[in-house]
């Protein structure tokens, strides 16, 4: 159990930065109701799509600031979003019923910061957790640095060229104390489609291992090797789960937690201009909720939950008056056609989830701050 802050998020002075260069008033949705009771299986860009026609827009409304951005566990379900129409602008309050019954206008009283404890697995995620729950934890791009410090598959369990669950493997470059590895294999090089550029090599998962001996440990009637006479003893770890078979030359990076994806949809700061670099699965063009990669990271400003918009390149066409004369060629202007939720960061390359899509999401098609 986590103790949770709750606030009525009130008179709030300074909107988020991420409403930094939306000029457009907020927009409600036509049916926009008064209040919605949150209720299991509801997200945060669900919740702001009952009231708002651009969800990622959210924050504005509930004026939040930077830290209620990057830990929103204030929504549960039974919870009441109220509404607010009585200004210039809408705002959205958390509240309860207080008596009015289902065919008259909500009535909601104004609930103040208060400390109570909730499980934080309960909390509003911000998107569907169960169509990414695989690319939180699993290793998706390997950088050089990554792969000169990963550990090594030396051997496997009786030679084998292939093991599975269960099998044991032996690996080198296996420091103490990490007890749960992941599997990997690189696949294949994250290139940016204009200029070629390598951004990183997207990681072929190919399973889980725990550790069941260290480096340099044998059975306790065995001693310990690794002195200057002894060739070094890899670790002993045992396949828990598996994707693909593990062979001699996979890699294994230690597994990291979880990450709750709890951070309200919003845009960066500043203008941002990459692009879509690879559809997950190899595929070339996709849609609504999957996976694609875009070339931005950390070193361009992006976080977890940041919103960026699709944008089609129609090229160029070329246009000769009466079949006569020189060719006039012509530069098409890019068409915005979708929205994508970044819920995985590294360096140089970030994993999003198409959230809107009014078409296929191609490879190469531009992304920017919506």
């Amino acid at each position: 159990m986590r103790r949770i802050i709750s606030a009525l998020l009130v008179g709030v002075a300074a909107l988020v930065p991420a409403g930094a260069g939306a000029t457009d008033p907020v927009r409600l949705a036509e049916d926009a109701p008064d209040s919605h009771t949150v209720v299991p299986g509801d997200t945060l860009w669900g919740i702001s799509g009952t009231f708002l026609k651009e969800p990622w827009r959210w924050p504005e409304v509930w004026q939040l600031n930077r830290d209620q951005i990057r830990n929103p566990h204030w929504i549960y379900p039974g919870q009441v979003v109220v509404l607010d129409r009585s200004g210039a602008n809408p705002v959205l309050r958390l509240g309860k019923r207080i008596g009015a019954s289902p065919a008259d206008r909500p009535l909601y009283e104004k609930r103040f910061p208060q400390v109570y404890s909730e499980s934080a697995r309960d909390a509003i995620p911000s998107i569907p957790i169960r169509v990414i729950q695989p690319f939180l934890v699993e290793p998706l791009v390997v950088e050089d640095k990554d792969d000169e410090r990963a550990g090594i598959v030396v051997a496997t369990q009786e030679g084998r060229v292939f093991t599975g669950p269960g099998d044991t493997i032996f690996a080198t470059r296996v420091p103490p104390g990490v007890p749960l590895w992941n599997v990997y294999r690189k696949a294949q090089p994250l290139k940016e489609p204009v200029t070629g550029e390598i951004l990183g090599y997207e990681a072929a998962f190919l399973g889980t291992a725990r550790v069941t001996a260290e480096m340099g440990v044998l059975d306790a009637d065995a001693g310990v090797k690794g002195e200057a006479d002894q060739p070094p003893v890899p670790a002993t770890l045992q396949i828990l789960t598996v994707k693909q078979e593990v062979g001699k030359g996979d890699r294994l990076l230690p597994a990291p937690k979880p990450e709750l994806l709890s951070y309200v949809p919003h845009a960066p700061d500043a203008d941002v201009a990459g692009r879509v670099v690879s559809v997950y699965n190899g595929v070339t063009e996709t849609g609504r909720f999957n996976v694609i990669a875009v070339s931005l990271g950390k070193r361009d400003g992006m976080e977890i939950g940041h919103v960026l918009s699709l944008h089609r390149n129609r090229g160029e066409a070329v246009y000769r008056e009466d079949n006569v004369g020189p060719a006039q060629r012509y530069k098409l202007p890019e068409q915005r056609y979708g929205l994508v939720f970044i819920f995985r960061v590294f360096d140089r390359i970030a994993y999003g989830l198409v959230m809107q899509s009014g078409g296929v999401v191609s490879v190469a098609d531009s992304v920017r701050k919506p």
